[in-house]
């Protein structure tokens, strides 16, 4: 049967504006009636592969997300003398492996530029830009375009942890998708919240007061704090299939992405509010059984007293509640309290990380 492994977290954030809106306000969401604070999975996943956390434990094996490798395929073929035209029909080719031209509305030499970005993101392993340099490197001695055989530049068996774990969809070639071996819910506060404005103004180092002595820029920033539950659930039989079986691997990138996820926000408004902080709780679950988040635990909003210790009995209440009712619902669990100073950090991410007992 599959294992899960389910990290559940609590980390608590002061004024800040971690992930916006198109308003420019923090994310918010409903539950149980009530306004909570929203940290999308989108916001808090970049966060993590691209942290340096995450990009030092994993050296070799972090992908690149882009539409714009044409263009630097492009920018190395002209850098090598290669004619103009035909570095545009090599990179126009080699960024059309990866995913449709971004031509839509353009027309004559704007098209002809524009064939060298796709329209999707894409993100290309380690393996592949490999593969592409090599390919770049030998059309730059030999100022021609690629042939058709030399465009296989899709790899299905590479070692990119941030694609094994999130996925990758090509809608040009389907057979290279990945389904992703981890699940990341948006992050919401435990408790009800508002968002709340922020006027401020700036002062003109050079203004001496003899004139004006109003502020040379005013304006309002939206902020709100609070406590967080976030909860992420990895198939680990897909992560290892995903990357190759590669079991060494496979706890490399369970042990970043637990550390990433209890350690790494969101990069939102950071020279604001320097809102950085670890998890003060962090339970780690492991099992064959289905998983199930324990969001419930907050359709009531915590209020008033001590939010962290009210949220973390809420937990442990409805854990053991579902087990009354479902029978267990993990095999194995290991928990960290910062706050009480309980549990260490390094022992859960070595459970995360070693595979589930083997069944007797």
């Amino acid at each position: 049967m599959t294992q899960f492994i389910q990290l559940h977290l609590l980390t608590s954030y002061p004024p800040s504006n971690l992930n916006r809106d198109d308003l420019g306000r923090p994310k918010t969401a409903v539950l149980g009636g009530a306004k909570r604070l929203r940290v999308s999975s989108q916001s808090l996943k970049r966060a993590w592969r691209t942290s340096d956390l995450f990009q030092q434990a994993l050296a070799g094996h972090v992908g690149t997300r882009t539409k714009g490798m044409g263009t630097e395929v492009l920018k190395a073929l002209k850098a090598a003398d290669v004619p103009d035209k035909v570095a545009r029909t090599a990179a126009g080719k080699i960024a059309a492996v990866f995913g449709k031209p971004k031509t839509a509305g353009k027309k004559g030499e704007e098209a002809v530029s524009a064939k060298v970005e796709i329209e999707q993101l894409a993100h290309f392993s380690p393996e592949e830009r490999a593969g592409i340099d090599a390919l770049v490197a030998l059309l730059a001695v030999e100022k021609r375009e690629p042939i058709d055989a030399e465009l296989k530049l899709l790899k299905k068996d590479h070692r990119a942890v941030d694609i094994a774990l999130f996925g990758r969809m090509l809608a040009d070639a389907p057979d290279y998708n990945v389904e992703a071996a981890a699940q990341v819910a948006h992050a919401i506060t435990v408790h009800a919240t508002e968002v709340e404005d922020d006027y401020f103004s700036a002062v003109d180092d050079l203004n001496i007061g003899e004139e004006d002595r109003g502020a040379g820029h005013i304006g309002e920033a939206e902020f709100a704090a609070g406590l967080f539950y976030l909860y992420l659930c990895i198939d680990r039989d897909l992560l290892v299939e995903n990357l190759g079986g590669d079991e060494e691997l496979v706890a490399k990138a369970l042990r970043s992405l637990a550390e990433a996820a209890a350690k790494v926000p969101p990069s939102g408004k950071q020279a604001s509010f320097a809102s950085r902080a670890y998890a003060s709780y962090a339970l780690a679950e492991k099992g064959r059984q289905q998983p199930r988040s324990l969001s419930i635990a907050f359709l009531k909003p915590v209020r008033g007293g001590d939010f962290l210790d009210e949220a973390i009995s809420r937990l442990g209440e409805v854990r053991q509640n579902l087990d009354a009712v479902y029978g267990a619902t993990v095999d194995a669990a290991y928990e960290v309290n910062a706050a009480q100073g309980s549990g260490r950090f390094d022992e859960l991410l070595s459970f995360v990380a070693e595979p589930v007992a083997a069944e007797p």
